[in-house]
């Protein structure tokens, strides 16, 4: 499927009320860009046989904690579902078919499988956005936290303020706030974003102008999307459409952090496209 198909498509599946969006689809779209056979609706399918397999399990009335321990032990320790601890900044972690064929992949990929397999067992579930560490909680179990990445343990508020400080050095304050639930939206542009910092970390321009693209169809009001799209079209030669993104982003955030830099951009691009 061709790039702009599966933006258009992308968009039309997000440009819709937050409790509307298919957070899976969404997922799948942004993967068959990079996996260009890849058949949405067979990936899609997979989650509803996950579920299938435990249904029989499950009745109207079952005890929250019940659902979530049932769900837990048959995608981690049935089915083998794990975090990459080893390769963690894998792309592969980050599209939502490979965590699926490999059964591996980060906190917010394997969150999103294990809330679509609950969603399709009318089991309530939410992302919690934790930073640098996304999470799962059963709605109506408040002080209680799933962690996808190892195994579905159920963790404590305390035992997140922990994880958190492990993983920021203790940079960042802790508040109750860090675990509120996130809407799908959001879900789907932390995706996106973990996918473009790779890239960009990795110097892979060509792949990031893609994901930069998606997170466009998503938000395309977004200042720093639009910066980052600017740079990366710097970075590949596009002149001309770089000059567009960066002047545009300029218009959207005039007093930016970085519009020194983005003012000397515009000024070489201006200068080489005068010449």
């Amino acid at each position: 499927m061709e790039r702009g198909s599966l933006l258009s498509q992308f968009a039309e599946v997000t440009d819709r009320p937050d409790y509307e969006i298919d957070v899976a689809r969404a997922a799948m779209l942004l993967a068959a860009a990079e996996y260009p056979n890849l058949n949405v609706e067979r990936e899609l399918f997979t989650f509803q046989r996950l579920a299938g397999a435990i249904s029989s399990k499950f009745l109207d009335d079952d005890d929250p904690l019940y659902c979530v321990n049932v769900i837990s032990e048959h995608l981690f320790d049935n089915m083998g579902f794990r975090g990459d601890e080893d390769n963690y900044y894998d792309p592969r972690n980050s599209y939502l078919n490979q965590v699926i064929e490999r059964r591996t992949g980060i906190p917010i990929t394997l969150a999103v499988v294990y809330m679509e397999v609950g969603r399709r067992l009318k089991v309530p579930l939410l992302g919690i956005g934790m930073p640098g560490h996304f999470l799962v909680r059963h709605r109506e179990i408040e002080n209680l936290y799933i962690d996808t990445f190892n195994g579905g343990i159920l963790l404590s508020e305390e035992e997140c303020r922990e994880i958190l400080s492990d993983r920021t050095l203790g940079d960042l304050d802790w508040s109750s706030d860090l675990l509120k639930p996130v809407l799908n939206r959001e879900i789907v542009a932390r995706m996106i974003r973990n996918l473009k910092a790779i890239y960009m970390t990795d110097q892979d321009f060509v792949r990031a102008l893609t994901v930069s693209e998606f997170a466009l169809a998503l938000d395309p009001h977004s200042a720093m999307d639009r910066r980052d799209r600017g740079i990366v079209h710097y970075q590949l030669g596009h002149s001309a459409e770089a000059l567009d993104d960066l002047v545009y982003y300029l218009d959207l955030a005039p007093n930016g952090p970085d519009v020194e830099g983005v003012h000397a951009l515009i000024a070489e691009l201006r200068s080489f496209l005068d010449d």
